[in-house]
């Protein structure tokens, strides 16, 4: 007579690992600083104003002139003046009361953002006009943004600059994300003077943010703005050698990697759908920077920032070149609904343009959280306005750099050449200059040198 099994107890089902909460955005500069929170409110809904009249102003450069080559041109007019303007806000920011500084820049934000509306309503908007306002704009707002990093420092203690940088990424998620996407809404349904206009109303908010702020002047030796105070911005950077790499990376990333001022004649010709396309390809650039920063607990955590830099951008260039072949795809006629339209969309390949896109962000995010913290933590206050300036100049020149390189090469090429070539060109670039560069890749922000 055989023996029965012996019955085995019953198998326990696994859990799925939980998502523990230090891997979620570090909110303590919150708590630890109202002033920081209410400058981070009032820039993120600002922020999102910002992007509804960047948006706006492409599609309206593209609706008067149909030209891909003109909408690169609006970011390559306003390159000059935004450069000269980052640089004397820096000093400036190095002087003066930075909020003094900073409400006055806003100011001619402002006033800027009002005449688009004001034009817009009354009929009288020219491609000229675009142009010098857009200038105005971009110029101001990098002389704000220079002095809101230099101020940041001044609010919250140095191992909480991190978890500043990643809520800064919550920022342009939110802005960059919504914003876009809500421009091409308001473009299509109700035109662009509502879209201008409702920036005018959020713009509001920053005034409040900055002037809630105590005064803060600049610690250290003063050096007014001039010649004087640039020579001795120069020769510090001279010596700092990882922020000059990070800025050298930075602006290889944005130049090589940033087919933005391609989007409209995406979505017109090759992927279809027209400004609704257009804002959803920008908007989930976003998306990929906000879940990156929602998640950026280890992020802030990772102390080898030299390294985190590198690695995030070459993941950006990888990503870049995924869009690109999607892109080639769309050229291919492949999932084509047969016609392809402003009113008719290539639906499978928007969505992996997007999925492309929100990995450029997320990677570009990561990358952003490394190199303003490097920035903050690593030189002096008395130099923070005027190389905050000079990063400033960086983060917003090199879109711009990236916006005439797109126009052109697809101008001369196609619409995919761009992101396909650039993406390659920057996992390659980066690697070869942090390897000729190997003090790079042991920066430790415990230790932070500049």
């Amino acid at each position: 007579m055989s023996t029965p099994p012996a019955s085995r107890p019953p198998r326990t089902p696994r859990r799925l690992p939980r998502l523990r909460r230090d891997h979620f955005i570090d909110l303590r500069p919150f708590r630890t600083s109202p002033a920081f929170t209410r400058l981070w409110i009032g820039s993120t809904l600002a922020g999102l104003g910002g992007q509804l009249t960047i948006v706006a102003v492409m599609l309206h450069v593209y609706e008067l002139t149909g030209d891909t080559l003109a909408v690169s041109m609006v970011a390559v007019v306003g390159l000059v003046p935004m450069i000269l303007a980052g640089l004397y806000g820096g000093m400036l920011a190095d002087a003066f009361d930075r909020r003094v500084v900073a409400l006055i820049a806003a100011s001619v934000t402002f006033v800027s953002t009002l005449l688009l509306a004001v034009l817009a309503w009354t009929g009288l908007e020219t491609v000229a006009w675009l142009f010098v306002l857009s200038a105005v704009n971009s110029s101001a707002n990098s002389i704000v943004g220079a002095t809101k990093s230099a101020i940041t420092p001044r609010l919250l203690p140095r191992e909480l600059l991190p978890a500043a940088a990643a809520l800064q990424g919550i920022t342009v998620g939110i802005m960059v994300m919504a914003g876009p996407a809500l421009a091409g809404v308001l473009v299509a349904f109700s035109g662009y003077a509502w879209t201008y206009s409702i920036d005018v109303v959020l713009m509001t908010s920053l005034f409040l943010g900055l002037w809630t702020l105590p005064g803060i002047r600049p610690e250290g030796v003063i050096v007014r703005p001039g010649l004087a105070s640039l020579r001795d911005g120069v020769k510090f950077l001279r010596g700092a050698p990882n922020i000059r790499l990070q800025y050298i990376l930075d602006i290889t990333a944005m130049t090589f990697g940033h087919p933005i001022a391609l989007f409209p004649a995406i979505g017109a010709v090759l992927l279809g759908g027209g400004a609704i396309t257009t804002g959803a390809l920008t908007a989930s650039i976003a998306a990929g920077a906000f879940a990156s920063s929602l998640f950026s607990g280890p992020i802030g955590r990772y102390r080898w920032h030299g390294r985190g830099i590198q690695r995030s951008i070459q993941v950006f260039g990888a990503a870049t070149t995924l869009f690109g072949i999607v892109l080639v795809t769309a050229a291919l006629g492949w999932f084509a609904p047969g016609v392809v339209d402003e009113n008719h969309a290539n639906t499978v390949l928007i969505v992996l343009a997007m999925v492309a896109l929100a990995a450029t962000g997320a990677a570009d995010n990561v990358s952003a959280i490394y190199r303003s913290t490097m920035m903050q933590a690593a030189v002096p206050d008395t130099m923070r306005g005027r190389l905050q300036g000079v990063f400033m100049v960086v983060v917003a020149g090199g879109p711009r750099i990236g916006a005439l390189y797109a126009g052109v090469l697809a101008t001369l090429t196609a619409l995919w050449v761009p992101s396909l070539v650039g993406g390659l060109v920057i996992i390659a670039l980066v690697g070869v200059l942090v390897r000729l560069h190997p003090a790079f890749r042991s920066y430790d922000a415990e230790n932070p040198v500049a």
